[in-house]
């Protein structure tokens, strides 16, 4: 399983004055959550800072990952999000197993 966890940092402001990028922020996941081999995709508003956006991706392997990168939402997101671009970025990839129930 391909896991993604990280943050968006997002100019001051941007989620709360620009209904375009949450609305192609929703877009996006909705697309990515019907995706063959999309076992979660989450972007969720920081609580504590509510210009981070925090993502979590889980993939069922490197294929399907590759695919969804390749997918025409991806490409409409990146055209939607180039209005407001993200001014921080940190994410990573791990290669990891289901995990167990806490």
């Amino acid at each position: 399983m391909i896991q993604i966890n990280g943050t968006l940092t997002m100019a001051p402001g941007t989620i709360a004055n620009s209904p375009e990028t949450v609305e192609a922020i929703k877009t996006m996941v909705a697309a990515s959550r019907a995706e063959d081999g999309c076992l979660d995709y989450t972007f969720a508003q920081d609580l504590s800072d509510p210009d981070s956006i925090v993502i979590f991706e889980r993939w069922r392997d490197k294929e399907a990952l590759a695919a969804h990168g390749k997918s025409e939402h991806m490409a409409a997101f990146q055209k939607a999000i180039a209005a407001t671009p993200p001014v921080g970025r940190e994410l990573r990839i791990y290669e990891t197993d289901d995990g167990k129930p806490m």
